[in-house]
This record gives structure tokens, sequence and C-alpha cells, in this order.
């Protein structure tokens, strides 16, 4: 039978406390995060670990994140850490940031997905980190959702799903951010980004830092190759119904090819609020690249429940935040995506 802790309003910190001890004990535990929900097990703990790919239908090469709740914690679970990686980590932690490292033999493969590397993240969520603190071990956790689906960014988008597969859910409202962590790993002392997240290339090169994208952020990865982060690899964010991702800076041609469509299909339009006025069935995604980021994960959720035939989604200009919601719509729409110039 799962607990369910609501903390939406104030955090209780003697529940945390017994949600803690789940964890060490090999238990799962839904929590939430800046970013999204994670779904959590003590990562020092393969079997525990495992239960997380069970519960979520994920396949085990794709690797989970550890969190932990404070930087002396980097070194029991990380080795070879050089100068640049150091300095990122004082400049970045807490946040939604996850940095790829060489993983000590304490931690699990099964974590690191067979790999000699581990994501590494510490959450700025008081609830994560105050869990994190009561456990008294790293927690990894993958975004708390049905693999392929999309995240969750509140309690009640992901309860069905997990309800009696984990022993503990908190509940902390919706999460501030609203996509998962930016992911780097530095290589030949420049920083490449292997998941767009919030923490953006404008944000490193404010501090120097040299920093590129990896090639796959908009490419669809084989099977077969071997990935160094969670989101680079098999479909995710997706929505059952059809989506097709389009992106044009004329609002013209996008509403010509929305009635295009319409002569044969029953379409919903997800855009941005100051274009709902142009199309009869639609929802609204905001206005900001902030709001879309915040909004986007639990609308692909809810156009899962109308009876559209098609949903045709707007994209965004692939910079700043909007190259992490480029990344995650193009995934969502299984690389069903088109730009109109």
């Amino acid at each position: 039978m799962t607990k369910y802790f609501d903390m939406k309003n104030e955090i209780k910190e003697e529940e945390i406390k017994e949600a803690g001890k789940m964890i060490k004990n090999g238990e799962l535990v839904i929590f939430p995060t800046e970013t999204v929900y994670g779904i959590g097990a003590n990562g020092l703990n393969s079997n525990a670990v495992r239960n997380i790919f069970i519960a979520k239908g994920r396949a085990q090469d794709n690797p989970l994140i550890l969190h932990i709740s404070d930087i002396d914690m980097i070194d029991d679970i990380a080795t070879d850490i050089n100068e640049i990686e150091r300095k990122i980590i004082d400049i970045f932690f807490p946040g939604p940031l996850t940095i790829i490292l060489k993983k000590k033999d304490i931690v699990p493969s099964v974590v690191s997905g067979e790999l000699d590397t581990v994501g590494i993240r510490m959450p700025s969520n008081k609830i994560a980190n105050t869990l994190i603190k009561f456990a008294g071990v790293p927690i990894a956790a993958p975004s708390a959702n049905i693999s392929g689906k999309p995240s969750g960014t509140t309690l009640n988008d992901i309860k069905e799903e997990f309800d009696n597969k984990v022993s503990c859910m908190i509940d902390g409202g919706d999460t501030l951010i609203g996509v998962e962590s930016t992911v780097i790993r530095v290589m030949d002392n420049k920083i490449r980004i292997l998941r767009p997240g919030k923490i953006t290339i404008d944000d490193f090169k404010f501090y120097g830092f040299e920093v590129e994208l990896d090639n796959n952020i908009f490419k669809e990865v084989s099977k077969n190759d071997r990935v160094l982060s969670p989101g680079m690899k098999y479909r995710h964010y997706a929505p059952q119904k059809e989506c097709l991702l389009v992106y044009s800076e004329d609002i013209t041609k996008l509403v010509n090819l929305v009635n295009k469509y319409e002569k044969d299909k029953k379409v919903l339009v997800v855009c941005k609020e100051n274009k709902t006025k142009y199309f009869k069935n639609r929802l609204s995604m905001g206005n900001t690249l902030e709001e879309i980021t915040h909004n986007i994960f639990h609308i692909l959720r809810e156009v899962d429940k109308t009876n559209f035939d098609l949903v045709i989604i707007e994209g965004v200009k692939k910079e700043g935040l909007g190259i992490a919601i480029m990344n995650r719509l193009i995934r969502a729409c299984s690389h069903n995506y088109i730009e109109i110039k």
C-alpha cells in the first residue's frame, strides 16, 4: 500500500524522515524536485535500483542520475574530478544541472548503464534535498513517469501510474521548472551539453566556459548506441496521440498548414497564448519560454484526454531555453517535425 505525504503547503520533516528511511531500506519513493518529479531508490543498492526500471518499464542501458544533498557526497561516489568540473560544481550546485563524472566502484553498474561514468546532481528543492539527507545515501532517480510518457510535473499526473508500485509519494505541488536537468560532460576542457535544460549555453559562457551542444540533441539515436545521459535514446516524453511539431516565424503559413490537415482530420493545435485566436481547437502553452517549459509536459498529458486525430504543436526558436523545449518536443513527436520558412 502506497503512503501519501501532502507537502504542498508545508514541509513536514518527520514524514520526510520516514520516507528517507524507506529509501535507505531499499524501497521506492516518488518525490518532487525543482525540475520534475523523480522516482527514487538507494543509489548504492543494486536490487533497489533494479526496481526503478521495473516500475517504469525502463530499458536498463538507459543510465540513471545520482542525487546528492551536499557537495561532500560527490567524493564518495566519483573520482578523478578535474579543476573545471570542480568549478562547475561550485557555481551551479545545487540546481538543475547534472554533471557526468568517472564513478567509483561503490556505484553499482545498474545505475550507470554499465558505463564507467555516472551523472550527479544536487537538487535545490528543499523536499528533495532533505529526503536525501535523511536517507543518508545518494538517491538514484529518473523522472517519475512510465517510460516513453511525458515526465510528471504534478503528482496528480503520475499518481495513478505508480499507485501500489512504490512505498511512498510526496506531493510538493507543481514543480518549478518543468523539464529535466541540463546534463553535461567536460571533454577536452570544454563543456558538452548532452541533454539541454534550464541551464543554457549562455549561462556557461557567462562564467567563461567553452561549451558546445552534443550532436545527438535533435537526432534520433540508434538503439544499438550507448549513451552517456538519460533522455538521448528511446521514445521519450510522448503522448499516445499522433503529434506533428511545426516551427515557422510566419503565422499565416502555420494557419494554412493547420487548415490543410483539417480537411481530413480533427486537429488540435498547441500553441503560444498570443496565437490561440487563429485556431478553432487549441491549447495554450503560455507565451514565454519559461511558461512553455513549465507547462509543456502537463499539456502533453492533457492531449491524450481529447478526441482529436492529430495534435499540431507550435515549435520555438532553437536558442537559449528554446533548445531544451525543442529537444523534448521533437522526441515527444517521434521526430515528426517540419520547419516552414
